[in-house]
């Protein structure tokens, strides 16, 4: 399945009655009041799901803040959301799809391929006039059987050196990777060897994504070549999801980092960097 669907692709699903499952995935780092963000106004039948709670283990300093949950509770998850075996799904939010691409990434790295990323998102239905409701809809428990395995990952070990043999890409914001700010983990810098990759810039300013051949040039750029491994970091592996979906449109496959920079940060026998350089000052 694609990555991405248009609003007047998903109108169109909708209309014809096809079965879909809509996930609304309000989330953004400092602000946690996405239930109620969702609450005022969503996708007409689309479910509320809460990433700290369902799309997250607790945070555990040896996998970082966000580390992804087991298998058996996300299927759990999945069923109360509604999903079943041959169900299209949906995924969408109102930051240009930074925090839905988890759910994306999640369901994709358990064995469901029929979902993806709403372009643009609650902004781009919105803009095309179409309505939009509040509360929260009734929803009957869904049958999905989920695997795990499905997308590639690594763990700290392999994030240690990834530069030697492939590319390792920084999701966070630049003042970030640089060192210039850092406002939650314990310290600020970049895993040595990385390479900032900004996941913002995979948007235009409407927050849908650039067009394929503008994000295979933006990562060209950025030292992304076919048959490269590629891995992806951000600050606990949220983001950095946003960022395979870009390679992924963009034509390239890339593994994540699930515990990211949280992990990372909290374990002082890890060096860490700061500076514009993969390699630091």
């Amino acid at each position: 399945m694609d990555t991405l669907m248009t609003v007047g692709e998903l109108k169109g699903r909708l209309d014809s009655g096809a079965r879909t499952v809509l996930l609304d995935v309000r989330w953004a780092l400092g602000d946690p009041h996405g239930r109620e963000h969702y609450l005022q106004a969503h996708l007409p039948g689309a479910v509320f799901v809460d990433l700290a709670i369902e799309l997250a283990g607790p945070a555990d300093l040896s996998r970082g803040r966000h580390p992804l949950p087991p298998l058996d509770q996300f299927q759990q998850s999945a069923r109360s959301w509604g999903i079943r075996d041959g169900d299209v799904v949906v995924a969408y939010d109102d930051t240009g799809n930074l925090a839905a691409a988890r759910v994306w990434w999640m369901l994709r790295n358990a064995g469901f391929p029929s979902v993806c990323l709403l372009d643009g998102g609650l902004a781009a239905w919105r803009a095309k006039g179409l309505d939009v409701e509040s509360g929260e809809p009734g929803v009957e428990a869904g049958d999905v059987v989920l695997s795990d395995g499905a997308m590639p990952v690594i763990d700290a070990a392999e994030a240690d050196g990834w530069s030697r043999e492939g590319l390792l890409l920084d999701a966070r914001a630049g003042e970030r990777y640089r060192g210039e700010i850092e406002p939650v983990d314990p310290r600020a810098g970049h895993i040595p060897g990385a390479v900032s990759a900004p996941t913002t810039a995979n948007l235009a300013a409407d927050g849908r994504f650039l067009p394929s051949a503008a994000l295979r040039e933006r990562f060209a750029a950025l030292g992304v070549h076919a048959g490269e491994p590629i891995a992806v970091y951000c600050g606990s592996g949220v983001t950095a999801a946003h960022e395979i979906a870009a390679l992924e449109i963009a034509g390239f496959s890339a593994a994540l980092y699930p515990g990211s920079f949280s992990e990372w940060s909290n374990n002082p026998s890890n060096s860490v960097v700061t500076g514009a350089t993969p390699d630091g000052d």
